[in-house]
């Protein structure tokens, strides 16, 4: 019940936050938000780290007669990635509490639904319950960039849409085929799915087929371009919902969906899937030096960070899978810090070009601290949590072909390069008349960023917290891998 209770509570409170006029529908969702939080906690406590299995299961006819149930459960990686989303919806709706959103019950209420998705979508043990969680994910986080976005909002939330919908039913077309191929009177279920003998040419199209629609939502290389334009236009809440939490469904889909399933596949093209990856984060990185406007930078620098938690996943070796797993907390943490933070600074100077700003750090110590925080765990300085992912997801990659790891290691100076830059950029030198009366953090600013700064120097200073909870679940995965 426990499983259920995480996936409905957010619709419940999001159907009640509908019915509130003004102010306090914010203030209803941010205790609702919290509450799930308080669940996913109580789940860690009664969860058996020792087991690789799913836990806290519900398994009910969906649609009988064809064999489709709703089927879900968690096992270690799904844990992580109900905490990490659960962690931070409090937070970004608490982020949004200086803005005044028109609309503010449906602003809300939007949020609230998509979080019933991601958490789906992270539950789902079921091939069918988990396309239609990735498709509910999908509509809330479209309306809130498309209505409260910026002036290009319209084409570019557009553009998204159609991007996600086309890989989507790439997804779909390769579950039916999968669907099929089960004995007697089928069945869509994940266990089912692994244990198919499908031929090597049979799993190589049904590679791309999962491959695509997962490799457009993470984004990997070459299936980005939706991204940038996406972030910059959406409204800060919609650009930490899409980096922070839903790039992770696109990973977490191969993790669950396409290695266990096509194993033979994945042997046939993991070579590709790196070097395509690896363009990923040499490209995403130079893109981001050259950058000024803050979004776009994070924006790429995002991307090329999801590209070195794919070649790690695809090196298919226990280091790659525990940082891609580890990483996903990491930079979920990360980038919706550094979101808030120059949601922070574009709320008091009007301007995201670091080339109109400067000398911030003369009055913001609070500020210049967090910042430095969260932008040094982004370029994984030991000791903070970017360190532990990117040194597993390395480890990884050179285990698997040396010059692919020295290559994919070219992440951790070119990410100095432009996290550095726009530090001094905008929080050193001479101040502008965008800055000339900068104030530092508000008590409630403070509230968002205190909590994200403890989890970098907690995943930082104690990763076997989390890396114990999915230790067992990764090495089941490998196990059915290489079968």
């Amino acid at each position: 019940m426990m499983t259920a209770l995480l996936l409905f509570w957010p619709a419940l409170a999001g159907i009640l936050v509908l019915l509130i006029k003004g102010k306090g529908a914010k203030t209803v969702a941010f205790v609702a938000a919290l509450v799930e939080f308080a669940f996913a906690l109580f789940a860690v406590s009664g969860f058996d780290t020792l087991s690789a299995h799913a836990q806290f299961a519900l398994n009910l006819p969906w649609i009988e007669s064809a064999g489709i149930r709703f089927s879900i459960g968690m096992d270690g990686i799904s844990l992580l990635m109900v905490l990490l989303t659960t962690f931070l919806i409090p937070l970004i709706v608490l982020s949004s509490f200086k803005h005044e959103y028109r609309s503010p019950n449906v602003f809300y209420a939007l949020i609230l639904f998509m979080q019933t998705g991601l958490i789906g979508v992270f539950v789902a043990l079921d091939a069918f319950l988990f396309y239609f969680f990735w498709e509910v994910a999908l509509i809330p986080v479209y309306f809130i960039a498309a209505i409260w976005g910026g002036a290009n909002r319209v084409p570019v939330t557009f553009k998204f849409f159609v991007y996600t919908i086309f890989g989507s039913l790439f997804m779909l077309a390769a579950f039916v085929y999968l669907y099929f191929q089960t004995p007697g009177s089928h069945s869509s279920d994940v266990n089912t799915f692994y244990q198919l003998p499908l031929d090597a040419a049979t799993q190589s199209w049904i590679f791309w087929f999962l491959f695509v629609a997962f490799a457009i939502k993470m984004p990997v290389f070459p299936f980005h371009t939706w991204q940038p334009d996406t972030y910059t236009e959406s409204p800060p809440q919609a650009s930490m919902l899409l980096a922070g939490i839903m790039l992770k469904m696109g990973i977490y889909g191969v993790i669950r969906w396409l290695l266990p399933v096509v194993p033979l596949g994945v042997s046939q093209w993991d070579e590709l899937v790196l070097i395509l990856a690896i363009i990923g984060i040499v490209y995403g990185s130079v893109i981001a030096i050259r950058q000024h406007d803050l979004k776009r930078l994070i924006a790429y620098s995002s991307f090329a960070h999801v590209g070195l938690i794919a070649a790690g996943i695809f090196t298919l070796n226990e280091q790659g899978l525990q940082g891609g797993v580890i990483q996903m907390l990491s930079h979920g943490i990360n980038v919706v810090g550094l979101f808030f933070i120059i949601d922070i600074i574009f709320s008091r100077t009007q301007t995201r070009e670091i080339n109109n700003l400067g000398g911030i750090t003369q009055t913001t110590p609070a500020l210049s601290i967090f910042f430095m925080i969260l932008m040094l765990g982004s370029i994984a300085l030991p000791l903070t949590n970017g360190f532990v992912g990117e040194f597993l997801l390395l480890s990884g990659v050179f285990q698997y072909n040396n010059w692919f790891g020295g290559i994919a290691g070219l992440t951790i100076i070119l990410g100095a390069v432009y996290m550095l830059r726009m530090f001094q950029g905008v929080m050193f030198g001479t101040k502008t008349a965008n800055t000339d009366n900068f104030t530092d953090l508000t008590l409630n600013e403070k509230a968002v960023l205190i909590p994200l700064v403890i989890m970098v120097f907690w995943i930082g200073l104690f990763p076997n917290t989390f890396l114990s909870i999915s230790e067992p679940a990764v090495g089941n995965l490998l196990n059915i891998i290489n079968r």
